[in-house]
């Protein structure tokens, strides 16, 4: 087990290494001058050449790259070039929401899903099964700010059950800052609640067509045990898998959920960083992203051995 881990680290410090150096060539090798950004349209020559000097992006790019390396490995991941403020200061500000959004919909979305896809699988053909079946289709096809808008118009502005918009920190009361948070959870949870719910549902079909199951009907097994003592530790590592990779990709979504419910996360800084061709900040947010990304799926894969002594790599 010991060496397992071990070997599974080491390969996620090389893609480390090479996500790293994707997006630091990615940023540099991109359209756009962030010196001309800074400097303004009716800025000279002289002063956009004065402010790469300034950045040091005349450098050579492995001296910046190295540079950049050596100051995250020291916790500095550099100076905003727009806000003029440490990037790390400003992630921070920002990840509050970012962390309470994600974390809400990935239990929401588990918790959901697995129920869901359990009683369809369960109930194969009936009544859940053709309302996972629809929910699915409606979950895969309705792009998230098209349900964002539809339950701000319907919760928000038609009931007036719940806020339009925005963000409460949770210092200010657990109950306004759950209340603000549930639409966007919502929204951003369906896509996942029916990939999940699909996948656990397929997984689970499988397994209960087993013969060893059949055995277990046989000998009088409640169909409790059956469910979540035999089926669900069989069918575990691909639901395991697609737990894992949904919480990966919330990324990308939680960028156009916190736009649509005005939501001050870490998605809302990256899109003014890129309109201000802010290097320092998409390459801190990048990297922050994709080294979780590379950590859920070491905890995924580690996972795997537990569910099923067998797995080895």
């Amino acid at each position: 087990m010991a060496s397992y881990v071990l070997r599974r680290s080491i390969s996620a410090i090389a893609v480390m290494a090479m996500v790293g150096i994707v997006i630091f060539l990615l940023l540099r090798l991109a359209p756009g001058d962030p010196a001309a950004t800074i400097a303004g349209e009716s800025a000279t020559a002289e002063m956009i050449a004065g402010i790469r000097e300034q950045l040091g992006l005349n450098e050579p790019m492995p001296v910046q790259f190295m540079r950049w390396v050596r100051g995250m490995l020291g916790g500095d991941f550099g100076t905003s070039i727009s806000a003029g403020r440490p990037v790390l200061e400003l992630i921070s500000r920002r990840l509050e929401p970012t962390l309470a959004l994600s974390i809400l919909t990935m239990i929401l979305s588990v918790t959901v899903g697995v129920t869901f896809g359990i009683l369809a699988a369960w109930r194969s053909g009936g009544f859940v099964d053709r309302l996972l079946a629809a929910f699915s289709a409606l979950g895969y096809s309705v792009p998230a700010f098209a349900a964002g808008y539809f339950l701000i118009y319907f919760f928000a502005m038609r009931i007036h059950w719940l806020p339009v918009q925005g963000y409460v920190p949770i210092e200010n009361g657990v109950g306004p800052w759950f209340v603000h948070l549930v639409l966007p959870t919502v929204t951003l949870s369906l896509a996942y609640i029916a990939f999940i719910a699909r996948v656990t549902r397929a997984s689970m079909l499988e397994v209960l067509s087993e013969d060893y199951m059949r055995t277990a009907a046989a000998k009088g097994a409640s169909s409790y045990a059956m469910l979540f003592h035999h089926a669900l530790k069989n069918a575990g590592v691909p639901i395991l898998t697609v737990i894992g990779i949904s919480f990966a990709y919330l990324v990308g979504g939680v960028v156009v959920t916190e736009t649509v419910f005005n939501i001050p996360g870490v998605g809302r800084l990256v899109v003014g960083a890129i309109d201000n061709r802010d290097y320092p900040i998409i390459q801190s947010v990048l990297i922050l992203t994709s080294g979780l990304y590379v950590l859920i799926n070491l905890i995924v894969d580690i996972a795997y051995t537990l569910i099923d002594p067998r797995i080895r790599y």
